[in-house]
């Protein structure tokens, strides 16, 4: 099985980079996909918005890393049949500083994905708002990064630098690593400055940027906090049209 790993990526916070990991991996699933789940942000939001009960779980993706517990002890099942998830922890905090001296430091998440990342279509790393240790190892072990971008002015700005960061990677660290495309998220169309930084968005990284646009809405925002993805909780709002929508158009994008 062709399995492609992508991380979610995006140095700043707030930008919807948990919902896309969430959702995305739903519909992937839905679409008859086998999917992993990577929540690889010490907040493991990913975690519980996928329905996961943080303190219910014995291992994750902190324990694989530090090889106190084998990878296959540390994926759970959902409520998707082709979704699983790698559950994140506060603990994987402390990775960052526990790897910080060790070498070939960069490649430890690529080395313990290789266990069972060929059992899956797409493994969807949701990133930690940084461009830290961590990310640096996410992006190490993905053929593809995915970038959120909220539709607001300043963003744009702080795409060009991540950009030119995932330039670095490629050279020194993941020669593979491409970017899979530009997701615009929390989109108000009663806005001018929103359309404005959609259609400059197009001007400025062309194909890069999904046709596909993520509203702002709010069905999306209540789902987090009911553990479950928006096709799940609201099936029928604009949200969950919209990341169906950005799955299929993944699935095309991503081959």
């Amino acid at each position: 099985m062709k399995t492609t790993i992508i991380s979610i990526v995006n140095q700043k916070g707030g930008v919807g980079k948990t919902t896309t990991a969430v959702n995305l991996s739903s519909y992937l699933a839905d679409l008859g996909h086998k999917v992993l789940l990577l929540d690889f942000d010490p907040q493991a939001n990913a975690t519980s918005g996928i329905g996961i009960n943080k303190h219910d779980v014995k291992h994750t993706v902190y324990d694989a890393l530090m090889d106190a517990t084998l990878l296959g002890d540390c994926i759970y099942p959902t409520a998707f049949d082709g979704l699983h998830i790698l559950p994140a922890s506060p603990d994987l905090a402390g990775a960052e500083i526990e790897l910080s001296g060790v070498e070939n430091r960069e490649y430890y998440l690529r080395n313990i994905l290789a266990e069972v990342s060929h059992f899956y279509n797409y493994v969807i790393i949701d990133c930690a708002p940084s461009l830290g240790l961590l990310t640096i190892n996410a992006l190490a072990a993905s053929h593809k990064a995915l970038i959120p971008v909220q539709c607001e002015y300043y963003a744009l700005e702080g795409i060009a630098h991540l950009i030119n960061t995932l330039d670095l990677v490629k050279q020194g660290i993941n020669p593979e690593l491409t970017i899979a495309g530009i997701v615009l998220t929390m989109f108000d169309s009663r806005t001018s400055l929103n359309k404005m930084v959609v259609n400059n968005a197009k001007v400025f990284f062309k194909e890069l940027v999904f046709d596909t646009v993520i509203p702002r809405n709010v069905r999306l925002a209540e789902a987090p906090s009911h553990g479950l993805p928006i096709s799940l909780y609201n099936p029928l709002s604009r949200g969950s049209k919209s990341y169906f929508n950005l799955a299929k158009e993944f699935v095309i994008r991503v081959q």
